[in-house]
């Protein structure tokens, strides 16, 4: 069995991380963002990566910076590591870091390499409507998701699958195919594939990019705004100078309308529900969310905060 380094910070690190423990490999340390200030009382929260590690007794390190972080490059040093094992980390890990361990640091992506490279694969495959993505392992270098691949497992994406549910779905496949792929690299059979110059980015979520916008987007790209934000964020549109949150809706094919407007109120009722005219059909609301209040059915919402036929959401 091989001795490990491990970086990681969320659940779908989590997952890879509990994947190789229980594999039987020797998980020297963990290393992990800093705990984060959260809720309304900013109590200090441990990632997930950590509370595992803390369950399991395996040493762990939460350095602000790896860059130049003489003291810290050299205590991985001493830990002399076969593999450093990265999955979602936060961190780009300089080459002092790339080059401690003697087969090299490998690291789990949620995407199918090259294709969306950075920080939100997951969200980026949703925002765009792919019917398909999955998880790529991969030697690391001191690019952004560019080193050689090692092996691939491609998923469906499901029609109303949300970010959410691809990403709890990915997590644990990451964590099979970094065994497998660790499994190889043991043996000396695991592939080396490099990536070539096509490739597409996957850059951080931004606020802005939030709010539905009914002038210019289809039912279609509405529908994977919703489905792409859920749970980050939330996509939002404003009715009566008010924020309220769409978190699932459907496209409704059968329902016709004429001289209606994008982003303007055709059905609100607590039996039909909230439809909506876009530019190129009708959404029907599932699932809502008013300002400082909690997500809800939308007839449940509709019975308490009556919507105006009609009027056109900005």
């Amino acid at each position: 069995m091989l001795n490990i380094v491990f970086m990681g910070t969320p659940d779908f690190a989590k997952e890879s991380l509990e994947a190789i423990y229980v594999k039987g490999h020797n998980i020297v340390s963990v290393v992990t963002n800093p705990d984060k200030p959260k809720g309304r009382g900013m109590k200090m929260i441990a990632s997930p990566v950590k509370e595992f590690a803390i369950s399991k007794n395996i040493p762990i390190y939460q350095p602000i910076t790896v860059k130049n972080n003489k003291e810290f490059i050299e205590e991985i040093k001493a830990q002399n590591p076969d593999l450093i094992c990265v999955v979602a980390y936060g961190k780009i890990l300089p080459k002092e870091i790339l080059e401690i361990p003697k087969y090299g640091c490998i690291n789990v992506h949620a995407s199918l390499l090259p294709k969306y490279r950075g920080a939100a694969p997951i969200q980026w495959a949703i925002l765009n409507g792919e019917t398909s993505t999955g998880v790529t392992t991969m030697y690391m270098d001191v690019g952004m998701d560019t080193g050689d691949m090692i092996l691939k497992e491609t998923v469906l994406i499901n029609e109303d699958e949300t970010t959410g549910e691809l990403w709890d779905r990915l997590s644990k496949i990451g964590g099979e195919l970094l065994v497998k792929t660790m499994e190889q690299i043991e043996r000396g059979t695991a592939p080396r594939e490099p990536q070539g110059t096509d490739f597409t980015m996957a850059p951080m979520l931004s606020k802005e990019m939030a709010k539905i916008d009914w002038k210019t987007k289809t039912s279609h790209e509405i529908k994977n705004l919703v489905r792409g934000l859920n749970p980050i964020m939330g996509a939002y549109t404003m009715y009566q100078n008010k924020k309220i949150k769409l978190w699932k809706i459907e496209i409704v094919e059968e329902v016709q309308t004429q001289n209606q407007l994008p982003g303007q109120i055709l059905i609100a009722n607590d039996k039909e529900g909230l439809l909506i005219k876009t530019i190129d059909g009708v959404i029907k609301v599932v699932e809502i969310q008013g300002e400082n209040a909690k997500r809800m059915n939308v007839c449940d919402f509709l019975r308490g905060n009556p919507m105006e036929v009609g009027k056109i959401l900005g």
